[in-house]
């Protein structure tokens, strides 16, 4: 067949430019290579083996774990003209046999299978017989035993593809695959000379939000207020806890449903049908609900407990903006969480081998909510996608939020636990700080110390709380204890706590503030939401099905009213604007003459409008370096390092001590809105910073006028180059990388990830550098042996699986090797 993919994605599905690696994926496909995508959730993945689909001569099969997942995909292939069908057990006899029919005559381009249909042997000998040009597996990663979803009916298909008497080409795709997924997938699956395309796991329109401070139910309840005309997703690890925030919103007049394993299959469908159709904005669930959702407008996941699992974890905040729009997603965290995963564990799982994989799965998603650093960043090389720079997105980045000093209560919480003399667990504590006459209590003595009662005034709630909070971020352990009723939790001190009580250190708590919803009114998109309800319903289909929110959005800001209008909005393709087109077209007019407007000049309007807001959006913060005082910060920073033993741009980096020089922050909080030091720099060197600052100022009579930067972007002494681009022009410049690395305060490591980035482009350099002074030969060796298992791309994984002697410039400078 000739047919372009671009045609076919712009007659059928309105766009007209793919999203990022789908091109090279579907033109593999198309050219019959077998395929393994891992693209993020939300990044397109059906596009990839749907448009060869309809591109290659011959039927494709897509796999597919869930019902509601083939439903979905089913009937939006469906609104489009094409044809395409499922098969699963909601089949009745006559439905199904009609099906075999079709196929026989040939009616179907794609047909979606559930995994245990492939042994149906009337399925199999019909299908064998067909041109069957393409298997697609979606959700690849259930077929591994490493992966956070292994389905046994997924080993079924090799033997399904065996089975056909010519071999299709087959693809495979997932959202979230380790190495070790990876390599199941293609070894148990034959896959034959893979292209393999990892297209990044970014989806950079998720903000990250992970909240160790909070009551979780004040939280939630503030949250849902602020974003209750918004869709959004509440993840719970047990049914008990999704009933329980069910029935609290429910009797708060929230629009509210829920979804867990204990509904019978009638109730699950018809409240997650609800949630797909827009009838009511808000789900509770526990993981059973999500996998294979298409619902384009989700616009926030909570997560009241944390996930068993980082793949779990990104995963479930995946269904979150798939449309593209800025959606939020938020961790609600306590100890407690991780005591709940284990028990999940050690009842769910029996074979030893899983279990230990999930407590290592486990542990990592704990080393995640505890990290200092970007979120996203933490994520992305979890999945061995490396991220050199900080979101700017997530909670870790943004650090929004008041800084409280909890210093002194933190004293007390510690004090008492002291003289408790052993470990207790947290109800004994909080029982003794708010001076309980709990019989235990009494008995104990407990009454009789100085701190009993010591902390009344704070609820037991607010308490527990508190106590949670010091534990989340190290100031206390908790510690597992075995007795004759099982486990118990029971709190001791630690290191740190030692340095609170000695003064050493503070105890500062950054309070989670809520956002607010992005909503924003607008009469028309709203004739245009009940326009899409109303054919949604007499179709039976979804209404994102119809259209989606932005493209509705779309049709709203330049009041579309004609078919060269139309076909100009991404979403709208010549066969869902000849089904649906001209509805939406009268709507709109008649919302014109009703109101008067004056199409013509309200255009001319907006354009200027969107000028002004195009110019005001790009808007940088430039700062130009006061070169005095960077010097006298330069020289503050040469003194700090030589106490501390480290590499002067280890305490703070140059562009820091610029921003500083050309801003003249005055105290902490605008200390705060430098780039690159944090609240623990603040705290070890901000007052010394501020003092060299204030002498300064004094000195050269200058009368600082402070702007806070917040979200622009930092433009130094009118140079906006990105770090990769001054290096490329440095050593452009002849200058040797000892001499880059000196000049911008960068590792040789990072020099050469930069130079190798930009040779992978397809890019020529015009300088030479000798890769072979950075490794031995014997280091070499090892470094391609671990190559070859994991590839170029992944510094993280190769780096952990080599001996800790060779230092990243070593491996750098050998994969830069392949390109030069």
């Amino acid at each position: 067949m000739n047919v372009k993919p671009l045609e076919i994605l712009y007659k059928y599905y309105g766009y007209t430019s793919f999203r990022n690696g789908q091109e090279q994926i579907i033109n593999s496909i198309v050219n019959k290579n077998d395929v393994l995508a891992i693209m993020p959730t939300g990044g397109g993945k059906s596009i990839c083996y749907q448009i060869p689909a309809l591109c290659l001569d011959g039927i494709t099969i897509v796999i597919s774990p869930l019902i509601s997942l083939m439903k979905d995909q089913v009937d939006t292939l469906k609104t489009m003209g094409i044809e395409a069908e499922l098969i699963n057990s909601s089949l009745s006899n006559s439905e199904y046999s009609q099906i075999l029919d079709n196929i026989d005559n040939n009616k179907y381009k794609l047909i979606y299978v559930a995994p245990e249909r492939l042994d149906n042997l009337e399925f199999i000998n019909l299908i064998r017989n067909k041109n069957i040009a393409q298997v697609a597996i979606d959700e690849a990663h259930c077929i591994s035993s490493w992966g956070h979803d292994f389905r046994k009916s997924y080993k079924r298909i090799p033997n399904f593809i065996k089975s056909l008497y010519k071999r299709p080409i087959v693809t495979a795709f997932t959202a979230t695959a380790s190495d070790e997924v990876r390599y199941d997938i293609m070894n148990i699956l034959s896959l034959e000379d893979p292209a393999i395309y990892i297209t990044g796991f970014d989806r950079e329109n998720l903000s990250i939000n992970i909240v160790k401070s909070s009551s979780k139910n004040r939280y939630l309840l503030d949250y849902v207020e602020n974003h209750k005309v918004e869709s959004g997703i509440i993840y719970a690890a047990t049914r008990k806890e999704v009933d329980s925030i069910y029935d609290g919103l429910l009797k708060r007049n929230y629009s509210v449903s829920k979804y867990h394993a204990g509904l019978n299959d009638e109730a699950r469908k018809e409240n997650q049908e609800k949630f797909i159709n827009d009838d009511i904005k808000i789900i509770v669930a526990t993981n059973a609900f999500g996998m294979g959702i298409d619902k384009p407008n989700i616009r926030w996941v909570i997560h009241y407990n944390m996930p068993q699992s980082v793949e779990n974890y990104y995963q479930e905040i995946g269904r979150a903006g798939r449309d593209g729009d800025p959606s939020e997603c938020v961790l609600l965290f306590t100890p407690g969480d991780i005591h709940t995963q284990k028990y999940l564990v050690e009842v769910g799982i029996e074979n030893p081998e899983r279990k230990k994989i999930q407590y290592k799965k486990l542990q990592q998603m704990v080393d995640l909510v505890y990290s200092n650093g970007c979120y996203r960043k933490s994520i992305l090389n979890y999945f061995g996608e490396e991220k050199k720079d900080d979101c700017n997105n997530c909670s870790n980045c943004l650090n929004e939020g008041e800084i409280v000093d909890k210093t002194l209560d933190a004293q007390k919480v510690i004090s008492c636990i002291a003289r408790m003399k052993r470990g207790f667990g947290a109800t004994m504590i909080i029982d003794v700080l708010r001076g309980s006459k709990n019989k235990k209590v009494i008995e104990q003595g407990f009454n009789t110390l100085t701190t009993y009662g010591i902390m009344k005034e704070y609820s037991t709630e607010d308490l527990k709380t508190f106590i949670n909070t010091l534990v989340a971020h190290g100031f206390l352990e908790v510690v597992e204890n075995l007795g004759l009723r099982g486990s118990y939790p029971t709190i001791r001190l630690n290191e740190q706590s030692m340095k609170v009580i000695k003064k050493e250190i503070k105890v500062e708590f950054k309070e989670s503030k809520v956002t607010k919803s992005r909503y924003v009114e607008n009469e028309l998109y709203e004739r245009l939401v009940e326009l899409r309800s109303e054919i949604a319903r007499q179709s039976n289909i979804a209404p994102y099905m119809v259209f989606g929110d932005a493209t509705l959005k779309n049709m709203t800001s330049i009041y579309s009213t004609s078919k060269d209008e139309m076909l100009s909005i991404s979403g709208v393709g010549e066969i869902k604007y000849d089904r649906y087109g001209h509805q939406f077209e009268k709507v709109i007019q008649s919302y014109i003459d009703e109101k008067n407007i004056n199409k013509n000049e309200l255009l001319k309007e907006k354009a200027s409008n969107d000028v002004d807001t195009k110019i005001k959006n790009d808007e940088f913060f430039e700062v130009n370096t006061d070169l005095k005082l960077y010097e006298k910060l330069k020289s503050f920073r040469l003194s700090v390092s030589k106490l501390e033993g480290v590499l002067p741009y280890m305490i703070l980096s140059a562009n820091t001590l610029k921003e500083i020089s050309g801003r003249y922050p005055l105290d902490e909080e605008q200390l705060k809105d430098i780039g690159g030091i944090g609240p623990v720099k603040i705290d070890k060197y901000g007052e010394d910073i501020i003092n060299i600052i204030k002498e300064y100022i004094e000195e050269n009579n200058i009368v600082p006028k402070w702007e806070y930067k917040k979200r622009l972007k930092l433009i130094l002494d009118g140079d906006n180059r990105k770090n990769d681009e001054i290096v490329l022009d440095l050593l452009n410049q002849g200058m040797t990388i000892k001499d880059v690395c000196d000049e911008i305060e960068i590792s040789t490591s990072t020099v050469l990830g930069y130079v190798c980035d930009y040779l992978k482009q397809n890019n020529i350099i015009k300088f030479n550098i000798d890769t072979k002074k950075f490794y031995t030969e014997d280091e070499k060796k090892i470094i391609l042996d671990v190559i070859d298992k994991f590839g170029d791309d992944k510094i993280s994984s190769i780096k952990k699986a080599l001996p800790d002697y060779i230092k990243y410039e070593s491996i750098r400078a050998i994969i830069l090797e392949r390109y030069l």
